[in-house]
């Protein structure tokens, strides 16, 4: 037992605040963006070497933990906004009027999540729309109308009360290589309409 005695001592103070520091940071790490790179265009933000082979440590915790399948580099792109164009969260009980050219991309989706990365429930049973079905303009333009009460035209149900993420992904993208080719991209603005 006497030979025990050293082991049991007290941990030093300043070994217990190091633990406790590093195990906080990789909390921190884990909750946050997935790494380094992103590329913000508007209230839009993409990562785009998340699913390529230079991924960093960071990024691959993070996907890691929650357990998602990122496009891989040649696949595509995938934008997330939790913001409006004048840096607002987005929250259902508000309408937002989402406008674009056509992107550089075969297809694209656009999505509405909740902000812990689930498909947001709504009435109509629709997550998402599709670059194909959308109504257009002449010039090619699009608006969707996101709200919780159906509106007539390129309409996105926002579902229950509370914030949310739209997600667009770009299959095929021209600019999914290099973050260089992101230079001139356009994405489409996010603006607040009323809110109740």
């Amino acid at each position: 037992m006497s030979d025990l005695k050293p082991l049991l001592k007290p941990l030093p103070t300043t070994l217990i605040a190091a633990l406790a520091l590093g195990l906080a940071a990789t909390v921190v790490s884990l909750r946050g963006d997935p790494g380094f790179g992103a590329v913000r265009l508007g209230p839009w933000t993409s990562f785009p070497r998340l699913g390529g082979a230079d991924i960093d440590p960071y990024a691959r915790a993070v996907v890691a933990v929650d357990g998602v399948l990122p496009l891989g580099t040649g696949e595509g792109l995938a934008f997330v906004a939790s913001e409006d164009d004048k840096g607002l969260a987005l929250e259902s009980r508000c309408d937002y009027q989402i406008s674009g050219a056509i992107l550089p991309a075969r297809f694209w989706t656009l999505s509405v999540y909740d902000p812990e990365g689930r498909l947001r429930r709504n009435i109509a049973g629709r997550y998402g729309l599709t670059s194909a079905g959308l109504l257009r303009s002449a010039d090619g333009g699009f608006t969707i109308h996101a709200a919780r009460e159906a509106r007539g035209g390129n309409w996105l149900p926002l579902g229950e009360q509370g914030r949310f993420v739209l997600v667009l992904r770009a299959y095929e993208a021209g600019a999914s290589s290099l973050a260089s080719a992101f230079e001139g991209l356009i994405m489409p603005t996010i603006t607040r309409g009323d809110c109740s």
